[in-house]
């Protein structure tokens, strides 16, 4: 018997030591390569000696409202803060837009009535309705937003979007914006509304950048005027996001909008050291991002002296940018030439509300596969922003914010069930953790 105790006391020494062994050999493993368990079939880039990019984003969040920010030190390029909704990252954009009216506050309806956009096929626009939307039952949407069709100029309302992006934890709100005096076809100016937009986002330790938007006569020159005018304004207030360059500098960024519509030796006037009204080396110097559509544009960007280049449209397939298939290859022509690639994820695509005849667009979200599918994409092409494509254009249905359920006489509206109201700020929250996590692997 005493031996068979001590052969038991032996065995299981080793069965001990093989287990603490095995534990100790687990720890020493590296973190799996991105989301593979939530987009099967999408394989992932291996790890190779990643190297750091010019330029990094800036960390600052300190500085109050009216206060200048002081110049961020040249660290990783991943970046975070701590806000009242947890930790947001500064390498996650977000599209966002302030169009929206109501009666209460606008004394009409503004946007949530879109017309229905004909098109520009006569024979094919003599098979779809025309018109107009007639909220609050009928909206211009496929989803409803649970705040109702609410007003941009509602203090509540914006309170609520931040708390809502502060708990998708991006940490960047791109605003969309036009000059004062200046709107969309079908909206009103809103610029008076940036001071509030400023102030709500540093509430909550969000920065704002500016996407500078097409409209009547938009030209490099002009364009050179908007940045002076938004610089001059609000460069100082401590939600403008500013992107630390590899040499120092803190610039402000901005999105350029269908900027393939002005020619890249225009741009150039403007964007390149040598040109006849050049912002490179003074007071209003700055990032600028393009937006990539066809693929011959990467060309015309860098010819026009852009920094970077995004994608913006939600709908994979829709044009070479935003496929999904062609980020890695974009993003190898931004790595040769020294440019950002930023590329855009979005959870669906629905505009048939406003585009009847734009079927063929449409993504359907697959309770949030597709939005996991893009992120993957992403994650893939390693770069050092995403944005995310959309907070709260509901016309294209490209909106994370809050939609609940809703059914009136004429019409059953998308939603998110089964899954909460929450559920696409949850997924972004969960990949912008994940984006970071990967990225201080490949950035070492």
């Amino acid at each position: 018997m005493a031996r068979l105790r001590r052969k038991a006391c032996i065995a299981m020494f080793l069965f001990t030591l093989f287990i603490f062994g095995a534990m100790m050999g687990l720890r020493t493993l590296k973190p799996t390569d991105g989301f593979s368990d939530l987009s099967p079939g999408v394989e992932l880039l291996p790890m190779n000696g990643g190297k750091m990019d010019r330029r990094s984003v800036s960390r600052d969040a300190s500085a109050a409202p009216g206060e200048a920010q002081p110049g961020a030190s040249n660290t990783k390029a991943v970046m975070s803060n701590s806000g009242p909704e947890g930790t947001i990252f500064y390498d996650v954009h977000i599209f966002y837009y302030t169009w929206y009216g109501n009666p209460n506050l606008d004394g009409k309806y503004i946007h949530w009535d879109h017309i229905l956009v004909p098109h520009w096929d006569i024979k094919v626009a003599s098979s779809y309705p025309r018109g107009r939307h007639m909220p609050p039952e009928d909206v211009g949407s496929s989803f409803y937003p649970e705040l109702n069709p609410y007003s941009s100029r509602d203090p509540d309302v914006l309170e609520s979007h931040m708390e809502q992006i502060g708990a998708s934890a991006a940490g960047v709100l791109v605003l969309s914006w036009y000059p004062p005096g200046f709107a969309d076809d079908n909206g009103e100016p809103t610029e008076d509304l940036v001071p509030s937009v400023l102030d709500a986002a540093y509430r909550h330790n969000l920065k704002v950048a500016f996407h500078i938007q097409t409209y009547r006569e938009r030209n490099d020159q002009s364009v050179h005027d908007n940045i002076k005018y938004i610089i001059d304004r609000y460069g100082d207030h401590g939600a403008f996001f500013k992107y630390t360059t590899n040499t120092g500098k803190s610039l402000p960024l901005f999105y350029i909008y269908d900027s393939y519509l002005t020619p890249p030796e225009s741009w150039s006037e403007f964007l390149t050291p040598t040109g006849a009204h050049s912002v490179r080396d003074s007071a209003y110097d700055s990032i600028f991002i393009a937006l990539i559509v066809e693929e011959r544009h990467k060309h015309d960007i860098l010819a026009g002296g852009f920094d970077g280049m995004y994608t913006y449209f939600a709908s994979n397939g829709f044009s070479f940018g935003s496929s999904h298939q062609n980020w890695k290859a974009i993003k190898a022509f931004c790595d040769g030439n020294n440019l950002i690639f930023i590329p855009s994820v979005g959870p669906g695509y629905i505009d048939t509300s406003i585009r009847p005849w734009n079927n063929h667009n449409m993504r359907n979200r697959v309770n949030g596969r597709y939005f996991e599918t893009a992120q993957q994409a992403a994650l893939n092409a390693r770069p050092e922003i995403v944005t995310i494509t959309s907070f709260n254009e509901w016309h294209e249905g490209t909106q994370i914010e809050r939609a609940m359920p809703k059914k009136t006489v004429t019409r059953v509206y998308l939603d998110y069930q089964p899954h909460g109201p929450d559920h696409y700020l949850e997924l972004t929250r969960r990949w912008a953790e994940q984006f970071n996590k990967e990225k201080q692997q490949w950035l070492m």
